[in-house]
């Protein structure tokens, strides 16, 4: 079997690459060709032939899509729409990575797959985007909807609290933030278990839930740190995107499919620290 991965040498896509070796792997990166010009994208995605492409090219900067908002709707609008149309020319089913950035927030409880995307931020935005193009465009995908990703090959939280704690007696962190942290490499693995499933629409996340600050905690923890970490609010930091206050995902898909869901965040953080 032949697996296209676009953004095969970001976080998630080199994952990908590392638990997908045993499949034919024809790996995209933003030096191969551009996402963003239609022609490019089904001229090569033609030739791949792929029997799968996972889409896990973005651009995720939340802030930077707040100062450049057409960058981030042409990556990851118009981007996902040509690579869903280049795969409709070769029958190919197509793997979208998304986001729990598409939420408000503003429910008092796990969302499920199902419930109504209302994003506050242009970065959530621009990834609603892509799933509408995505889903309108072909009936062979799986939109996959993750959060507060870290893994080894990437910018993440866990390297940033992990450096500030080397260099620093305190540091304060956000508390009215609630998310569930992912492992990359965890998510991939379920990737692979999806291929071949049924189609549609999965949250996918590790288990548990915790704000950035009980995060940050967890980390130092983990690192045998004597830091303080403090809790303060977003308020603080006055970003310019606004964030979800609660963006947990219910992985309610998984179950109905009969898959196991992913480890608590907490088990993958010690696993991603031995490392």
């Amino acid at each position: 079997m032949k697996i296209a991965v676009t953004g095969s040498d970001g976080m998630l896509g080199s994952d990908i690459c590392d638990l997908f070796s045993d499949f034919e792997l024809v790996k995209f990166t933003l030096g191969d060709f551009d996402i963003t010009d239609l022609d490019t994208s089904i001229s090569i995605i033609k030739s791949a032939a792929p029997d799968y492409l996972i889409h896990a090219a973005a651009y995720t900067d939340v802030d930077g899509s707040e100062n450049e908002p057409d960058k981030a709707f042409l990556v990851n609008g118009i981007g996902a729409r040509n690579i869903a149309m280049a795969c409709e020319e070769v029958k190919c089913p197509v793997i979208y990575i998304s986001s729990d950035y598409i939420f408000d927030g503003e429910k008092d409880a796990p969302y499920s797959e199902w419930d109504t995307p209302n994003p506050i931020n242009r970065y959530g935005l621009s990834k609603l985007i892509g799933e509408k193009f995505i889903s309108s465009l072909t009936n062979r995908y799986y939109i996959i909807r993750t959060s507060w990703l870290f893994g080894s090959n990437g910018k993440n939280f866990v390297e940033t609290i992990s450096r500030l704690i080397a260099q620093r007696d305190s540091i304060d962190v956000v508390d009215d933030q609630t998310g569930s942290p992912t492992y990359t490499r965890d998510l991939a693995e379920k990737i692979k278990e999806l291929l071949g499933r049924g189609y549609g629409t999965y949250h996918v996340t590790n288990s548990s839930q915790c704000s950035w600050y009980e995060f940050a905690v967890e980390i130092a923890k983990q690192r045998s740190s004597s830091t303080i970490i403090k809790p303060t609010t977003s308020d603080k930091f006055r970003l310019p995107a606004r964030r979800p206050p609660f963006s947990v995902l219910n992985n309610t898909m998984l179950r109905l499919e009969g898959l196991d869901e992913l480890r608590p965040w907490q088990e993958a953080l010690a696993d991603y620290l031995s490392q």
